[in-house]
């Protein structure tokens, strides 16, 4: 699956099943957190007008296509802080979710992108959300609209690891 998942930028009109997307939403929920605090929430927006709502948060025209957006939300309040240095864990954990989020639809011949170029400020008001409660990623999810998996460009293992 880790092969098969791309930026999906064009979705179909065919509506997602509430099986594959409790799938995945199940895979957010087994994803490894720092302590296992898990200081994550996870909107799932279906609504016409909650669809309308969120994607004025994202000026890009290719969200109108996707049938369902997720929004990950981190909780700062509720996450590991490391004692030496008090790293707050939190935008860690929830890109451990969104991972999960993303290869579990892939496997599930579903479609994905991180988005996380948008109006953070709109979005909390959109959502109602509390100070300590920040919008970290917008996942826009559905079919693909092409079954084409484009090449993807990525750096060679020797660019990226280094052996001791």
């Amino acid at each position: 699956m880790v092969s098969t998942r791309y930026s999906v930028r064009k979705y179909s009109l065919k509506k997602v099943e509430d099986e594959k997307l409790e799938k995945v939403l199940e895979a957010a929920r087994k994803a490894p957190s720092a302590v296992n605090f898990q200081p994550i929430k996870i909107y799932v927006i279906k609504s016409d007008q909650m669809l309308t709502n969120i994607r004025e948060c994202y000026h890009r025209d290719w969200l109108n296509t996707a049938p369902v957006i997720m929004v990950v939300v981190g909780l700062h309040d509720d996450a590991w802080k490391r004692s030496l240095d008090s790293k707050d864990h939190t935008d860690i954990d929830v890109a451990i979710a969104v991972d999960h989020i993303t290869l579990q639809a892939a496997d599930l011949g579903l479609g994905t992108c991180w988005v996380c170029n948008f109006d953070v400020d709109k979005c909390r008001e959109v959502l109602k959300l509390k100070l300590n409660e920040e919008p970290i990623v917008i996942i826009p999810l559905g079919y693909p609209e092409s079954d084409e998996i484009p090449v993807r460009k990525r750096k060679a293992l020797d660019e990226l690891v280094v052996w001791l």
